[in-house]
């Protein structure tokens, strides 16, 4: 085992992909002799230590840079069950040594003209900007204000590059006025109900037409995945398309794990210009979780942060991430997910924060069959001074048999369904869903009241003609809602 690294092994390192001049490889053989054993350093060329906890973040499988992910145990990582899950050891330590607050700056992702390179001259070259003897005196000194000060003065242009510049603070969105009827409907406080409707499989669009006219009187705007755990569907672009061709309010997916920044920041673009107003920035689901064969899972080129942080950018300070301009830059109303189960509350706070300092107007959580465990992750939020930020909706799903609580429970990573809803499911026979139904009403009533709940987040999992039920009997109708007439209702042919 490495050193300092609760790591079970020292992956192997990144190679470089151009030849270096000879003293540059000598360097970069002796920081892989240092750091490879003490670190379990995979030699990424951008090295971040310092900012987490001196656990190297490139063992973590999904090259996560900026947080756990929603999946994030203490027992394990969820695609990698041989090894902890790193972020969570990267929070833990950082918070036993009083340093969770360096975790909040929004870490820049890979340079890949640097991979497989070294760092150490990078500092010793600022250090040189600085001037050695500055830099020494200031280390030296006995005020501690002055020690930080001459330390971040070397190493923060080392992490924050100038195409970067992330930081660790708050970062309003410039305009006041909303962009979507979404984010209308939250600021002028409306109780909000989204729901998510599961693209087709093929071509095929008529099922997918008929579920977002049947939902849409109901919510305020509906939600399409990209392609959920790892498996090919329709894109959330198409679906989100069509649905605003449908005069549906969408919000469009972003998963970062089949994309670079450079199709992000195209496909960004792209959707604005279709009249896509709201989107949801999420790292992904591993392709561990996805059919075989399986794909490419090492690497998320921009994780949700970063995501964030430079749409953000795109839209308020009308940037491409090259520091290209943009005459006409994309008006969007950005979300994240949030996970209020995913470990301990306090590091979720921590992770919910530092995507609302990058960028987050919005959160739907991951699904939540606990209100006193939502809570206290809620709680969490208030003391970091989040909640008059962000617009939270809960997620929920009626759960039609005890097979697919059992499922939740035991299979989908920051998920946990409590011992009495299975339950109850469990008593109640032929009528499994019915009781699942009743569930979800009784939990959408204990949660609805509770600070900084803004809406919530229906994720019917293909049982799109329960939403307008649920949203009915939960008393949750939007203001201005028209009952559909019947045949609005009626199946029609694809």
């Amino acid at each position: 085992m490495p050193g300092f690294t609760p790591g079970r092994r020292w992956q192997p390192p990144f190679s470089p992909f151009k030849r270096e001049p000879f003293g540059t490889r000598v360097l970069i053989s002796l920081e892989k002799a240092v750091k490879g054993p003490l670190f379990g350093c995979r030699m990424c060329g951008n090295c971040l230590l310092q900012e987490t906890a001196f656990i190297c973040p490139m063992e973590c499988p999904k090259g996560v840079r900026n947080g756990p992910c929603g999946g994030s145990t203490p027992e394990q990582c969820y695609v990698d069950s041989t090894r902890p899950c790193m972020w969570y050891e990267i929070y833990d330590r950082a918070f036993k040594m009083g340093r969770e607050e360096i975790l909040l700056e929004v870490l820049p992702p890979l340079d890949w003209d640097k991979v497989g390179g070294e760092t150490w001259a990078d500092v010793w070259h600022q250090v040189q900007d600085v001037g050695v003897r500055r830099f020494a005196g200031g280390m030296l000194s006995r005020d501690v204000h002055t020690r930080a000060e001459t330390w971040d003065s070397v190493f923060r242009p080392v992490r924050q590059p100038a195409w970067w510049q992330g930081d660790s603070e708050y970062h309003a969105p410039k305009t006041e006025e909303p962009v979507s009827e979404l984010e209308r409907r939250l600021r002028a406080g409306e109780f909000v109900v989204t729901a998510e409707v599961a693209p087709p499989l093929s071509t095929a669009i008529g099922a997918l037409t008929r579920n977002v006219e049947m939902v849409k009187p109901y919510v305020a705007a509906i939600n399409f995945t990209d392609s959920p755990s790892a498996t090919a569907r329709m894109s959330s672009l198409a679906c989100s398309t069509l649905a605003v061709q449908n005069a549906a309010e969408p919000v469009m997916q972003i998963a970062a794990r089949d994309r670079t920044r450079t199709s992000i920041q195209a496909d960004v673009i792209g959707a604005s210009a279709l009249g896509i107003r709201n989107m949801l920035c999420l790292s992904g689901d591993s392709s561990r979780m996805g059919p075989a064969p399986m794909g490419r899972s090492d690497i998320i080129d921009l994780d949700s942060v970063q995501m964030l942080w430079m749409i953000r950018r795109m839209r308020d300070e009308s940037i491409y991430l090259d520091g290209r301009k943009i005459k006409y830059p994309p008006n969007v109303f950005l979300g994240a997910a949030a996970s209020p189960f995913a470990s301990r509350p306090e590091f979720q706070a921590l992770r919910e924060q530092k995507k609302v300092n990058a960028g987050a107007q919005f959160f739907q959580t991951n699904l939540v069959y606990d209100p006193d465990g939502l809570e206290v992750w809620l709680n969490e939020l208030a003391k970091r001074d989040v909640l008059d930020k962000i617009f939270i909706l809960i997620g929920i799903t009626p759960l039609k048999t005890l097979k697919m609580a059992e499922y939740m429970h035991h299979e989908v990573p920051g998920v946990t369904v409590p011992e009495p809803i299975r339950k109850r499911l469990a008593a109640a026979g032929d009528g499994q869903s019915e009781e699942g139904v009743q569930i979800a009403l009784e939990l959408i009533e204990t949660i609805r009241d509770k600070q900084g709940v803004s809406g919530i987040h229906i994720m019917a999992v293909g049982w799109e003609d329960i939403v307008p039920r649920i949203v009915t009997e939960a008393g949750m109708l939007p203001p201005d809602f028209a009952d559909p007439a019947p045949t609005d209702l009626e199946p029609a042919h694809a």
